[in-house]
């Protein structure tokens, strides 16, 4: 019988752009070409062979792997449609078969259907690979969709087979997966759609035991499938094989079932998952099953993978593990580092270094560039969730965008990821075995050069061994490691008191200092247990005491790093994080020294470290902190979710404001923008995520919405150390709105939602804005709110509307309120409600003096405000700052007792110096007056600020010596005596500019 005739095959366009390498085996090359000619007549086909364009394709093939030319061979029908459509449509084409087969065909078709995939897919994308027509990623993601694929169409065939014969009840037999509870969680290179050519897919397989209540089987049922579906891809026939599965990154698989429930793995990632399991969670992501259940699962074990606060220890057991894969694997030499440019340019020496290196596990290999970027992700991506990619090369990207790598770093880093792998796929294409080691000898080494497209081995070697090396020493870089021999003081010495004189220690302290060292050297702190934390310290005691034996009183701030090591509930962490970050040291004796309020709160909250990291425009800069507010709001669900890590940016940012003041490396006025910038972002955010939270408990007002007013310090960007937060809510909504609207569906938690009538609506969203801002945590609350300056005070209620804001103001208000009013800033909330917000507040500030009734009635009520003050309140010290006569309290007075009086309304600022400035220019106050009451406002912010990061909120009576050199040091003067005078002669200053615009007058 007669073959049907088949049209002439054309070669698609996109084979003609290819480069294909020369055929290292001539003869294999020939073999090929001849049995294609022999296969395509026994098919009918044109011959392949004598196709014009394609020789240079089938000699690729033929003369580098006989893996490749025996799936050409087998399926020669396939391979001519291959070549006639194009890579990128033959390989969509499989992807949608493989989704379209249904779950219930006989298993027997299902293992055959997806061999042929298998066998089809790998030609298709070796060749695209091979030939330059697809990048990297672009294979990488195709080898990774099959697999996905593949997968996807096993399990629902398995489910819908354990539904059929009653040991599974399915909600949706139609779509099996759907809230089936069966999970298939892609680790590794799967999960980060970075598959080899020839890899094994690392799984984990879990089950939801909730998904299928009163099963007493299930256990032994999803054992069972996932059994099931080991033999559907791993199993061999005439057909082959799918993929080989690893499901050995399970917990404990040396101890649970092949398939393992959420809770029991939950509960150990919770109490006993390690370092290299959070690295591998990196990359997790569910890829057959119920998809829904897989996320719900990554979501719940979220806080193991991403730690709030930075963990530099991760390093050192990311270290440990490469040091591990060193000693015990055979993966080739481990001097790459050290090799001489010479050697490196030497083509023979290079060659043989080469022969028999592992390009995975090896120095210089694939292993260590993921593991730089894990290292970094671990260290910084729970604070930072941008740098969360889970592909290496999207990971070093990102991490150099961050300032975590230098951008030549990242740069060779990613030359040798993609260099690698590509060498990886062709030792993996020749056999189709899963190796990852460079020939052994010198002729194979050749072989392998010209599959490369090299020029010859020996240019090769020299190139790659270049940039292994290169990438090597960055590796080094990252996780080095202090080989400097024990020069640590052990209490124990007999030279230890000599040590200790040597680092300045008074004779008088040595005793004491030696009992504190013996105490760190036993068993008796929490943070010291493990024989890693006290290998640590050791081996940074000699920095720690040289620090802390520079100032005035070392054994003060010996037993206050004492009293801040006790309070560690992880000493490796800290400990590594001082290694990783050797400046913090000198920061942190600084705040021990000068700071003892500071000191005492980082020893009570351990986090606020992490705001010292990368102080000079780093990840810790201002852009940054702020920056990671918005990012955290914007994933976030709920308050309860973000509030403690928005306690940690707030408590570290204060922390690195406080220690950048302390260091004179901030101006006051730059602290305070930033203290600012950050409350304010909180303030946006939370507002937006309680108000989420409010519209699904009780819907929506129509046309109906809220606002936020910051006074006080927030209002005028002059935020110091411990302010609290001034606020004002006010809401507005169409006089028709009664009630609020509340959606027909129910929300996902089932409780239905409740309307409420409009003005209860918003005075619950207010408790619930301020509840969130106020909550305590293990830092504290993120802010402390003082809603006393709202429209009657604490007598009124929390929110109040925009009507009555207006009516107030305009009938009831006293001065001081309308003072108060001169700081107000609208911070938050829609645009429309804060232009009209404006408004009402500029109209409140009113026209200003126009009479000279109306101007003496402000002058005596701001007088009389001070007076009563001053007798009220008196300041307790000459440190205190604030209310002292001639202080900051006089100043603010006077630039809001003038806005009051002008007539112009653009001679207002929030501002303090902005509002004296305007005042000047608007010819309300003398140029002279102004420019000193600026100086003063600056001077007495800068030392108000200064003393309560020193001392607290509580007014020093004395300054102890240590923190009065900061305070000298901040303006330029010999000692404190030289201080004080300066503080009362500009104090003199500002009570005659006070006295003589606001003049006593005869009822005060």
């Amino acid at each position: 019988m007669d073959q049907p005739a088949f049209p002439p095959l054309v070669p698609h366009p996109s084979w003609h752009g290819c480069t294909w390498p020369h055929a290292a085996d001539t003869r294999a090359a020939r073999i090929l070409r001849e049995n294609l000619t022999d296969a395509c007549a026994r098919a009918g086909l044109p011959d392949i062979a004598a196709i014009p364009g394609l020789g240079p394709l089938l000699d690729a093939i033929g003369g580098n792997s006989p893996y490749l030319s025996d799936l050409a061979l087998r399926d020669t029908m396939a391979f001519a449609d291959l070549l006639s459509d194009g890579a990128d449509a033959c390989v969509r084409r499989i992807l949608s078969d493989l989704e379209a087969l249904p779950p219930e065909t006989a298993r027997a078709e299902v293992m055959a259907a997806l061999r042929v995939a298998k066998r089809q897919a790998a030609l298709a994308i070796a060749l695209a690979d091979i030939g330059g027509a697809w990048t990297l990623e672009q294979v990488t993601l195709a080898l990774s969709q099959l697999a996905e694929n593949a997968l996807g169409a096993a399990v629902r065939h398995l489910l819908l087979h354990a539904h059929d014969t009653g040991r599974l009840r399915l909600r949706n037999p139609e779509t099996p997966c759907r809230g089936s509870g069966f999970v298939v969680l892609a680790m590794g290179k799967l999960g980060a759609r970075e598959l080899n050519y020839s890899s094994d897919i690392d799984l984990i397989i879990l089950y939801d035991p909730d998904r299928h209540p009163g099963n007493g089987e299930l256990r032994h049922t999803f054992v069972r499938m996932t059994s099931d579906l080991v033999t559907l891809m791993e199993a061999r026939d005439a057909n082959g094989y799918v993929f080989r599965m690893d499901l050995r990154l399970r917990p404990d698989p040396s101890a649970t079932p092949a398939a393992v429930s959420f809770p029991a793995a939950i509960q150990y990632y919770e109490s006993m998952g390690r370092t290299w399991e959070r690295a591998a969670m990196t990359k997790a992501r569910p890829v057959a099953g119920d998809i829904t259940a897989g996320r719900r699962f990554l979501k719940s074990i979220h806080p193991f993978v991403w730690r709030r606060h930075l963990d530099f220890a991760v390093i050192d057991d990311l270290h440990d593990m490469k040091a591990r894969i060193d000693r015990h694997r055979n993966a080739g030499h481990a001097n790459l580092g050290s090799l001489p440019p010479e050697f490196i340019r030497d083509p023979d020496a290079a060659t043989g270094w080469l022969l028999g290196q592992n390009v995975k596990l090896g120095q210089g290999g694939i292993r260590e560039v993921e593991f730089v970027a894990q290292a970094l992700q671990l260290v910084w991506g729970g604070r930072r969730p941008e740098l969360r990619d889970p592909t290496t090369l999207g990971a070093l990207r990102r991490l150099r965008r961050a300032g975590l790598l230098e951008r030549e770093q990242s740069a060779i880093l990613a030359r040798n990821y993609r260099m690698l792998r590509q060498a990886e796929h062709r030792l993996q294409m020749r056999m189709d075995h899963q190796t990852h080691t460079l020939p052994d000898t010198r002729d194979g080494f050749a072989r392998f050069a010209t599959f490369m497209m090299a020029s010859g081995a020996g240019d090769l070697a020299c190139g790659m061994l270049s940039v292994m090396q290169r990438s090597r020493r960055t590796f080094d870089l990252q996780f080095a490691e202090n080989d400097a021999q024990d020069i640590t003081i052990a209490p124990e010495d007999a030279d230890a008191a000599d040590r200790l004189l040597e680092h300045g220690f008074p004779a008088a302290d040595i005793s004491d200092a030696l009992v504190i060292l013996n105490r760190w050297e036993g068993n008796r702190l929490r943070a010291l247990r493990s024989d890693r934390a006290r290998k640590l310290l050791r081996r940074l005691l000699p920095a720690i005491m040289t620090e802390i034996g520079k100032r005035r009183q070392p054994l003060t701030v010996l037993r206050r790093f004492d009293a801040l090591l006790e309070r560690q509930w992880a000493g490796v962490q800290f400990l590594s994080l001082l290694e990783r970050n050797p400046a913090l040291i000198h920061r942190i004796v600084t705040v021990l020294d000068c700071a003892p309020f500071l000191a005492d709160h980082l020893a009570q909250t351990p986090s606020a470290l992490d705001g010292l990291l990368d102080m000079d425009g780093g990840p810790g800069a201002l852009g940054t902190a702020t920056a990671l507010v918005r990012r955290h709001i914007a994933g976030a669900q709920s308050a309860e979710q973000v509030l403690p890590v928005l306690r940690g940016l707030v408590c570290g940012e204060e922390f690195r404001l406080s220690v950048a003041r302390l260091e004179h490396r901030m101006s006051e006025e730059r602290a305070a923008r930033a203290r600012t910038a950050m409350a304010e972002t909180v303030i946006r955010g939370l507002l937006r995520v309680v108000s989420a939270e409010h519209r699904r408990r009780h819907g929506t007002v129509p046309g109906g919405s809220m606002s936020v007013v910051a006074l006080g310090k927030a209002g005028s960007c002059e935020m110091m150390p411990g302010s609290d937060l001034d606020l004002m809510l006010v809401f507005d909504h169409p006089a028709g709105a009664g009630e609020s609207v509340v959606p027909a569906t129910t929300p996902a938690d089932g409780l239905p939602p409740r309307p409420l009538a409009a003005g209860t609506y918003y005075v619950r969203l207010a408790h619930a804005f301020v509840a969130a801002l106020t909550a305590p945590g293990r830092e504290g609350p993120l802010y402390e709110v003082d809603m006393r300056l709202r429209p009657s005070g604490s007598k009124g209620p929390v929110a109040v509307s925009l009507s009555a804001f207006r009516r107030y103001h305009a009938e009831s208000a006293w001065t001081w309120e309308r003072m108060a009013l001169t700081r107000a800033r609208v911070v938050a909330g829609p645009p429309r409600l804060n232009g009209e917000l404006r408004a009402a507040i500029a109209t409140a500030l009113g026209h200003g003096a126009r009479t000279a009734q109306e101007r003496d009635q402000i002058i005596h009520d701001v007088r009389h405000m001070r007076e009563r003050l001053a007798r009220e309140r008196p300041a307790t010290s000459p440190w205190d700052i604030k209310r002292r006569r001639g202080g900051l309290m006089d100043v603010e007075f006077v630039a809001q007792g003038l806005q009051l009086l002008t007539t112009d309304p653009a001679n207002r600022r929030q501002s303090t110096r902005l509002a004296l400035l305007r005042l000047a220019q608007g010819g309300e106050i003398a140029p002279a007056d102004a420019r000193l009451l600026r100086r003063a406002d600056l001077f007495w912010r800068a030392l108000q600020g200064l003393i309560r990061i020193i001392c607290g909120s509580e007014i020093p009576d004395t300054i102890p010596a240590a923190s009065l050199e900061i305070l000298t040091g901040e303006f330029r003067v010999a000692d404190a005596d030289r201080l004080l005078a300066r503080m009362d002669h500009m104090a003199a200053d500002v009570r005659e500019v006070f006295d003589r615009l606001f003049p006593p007058t005869t009822d005060t």
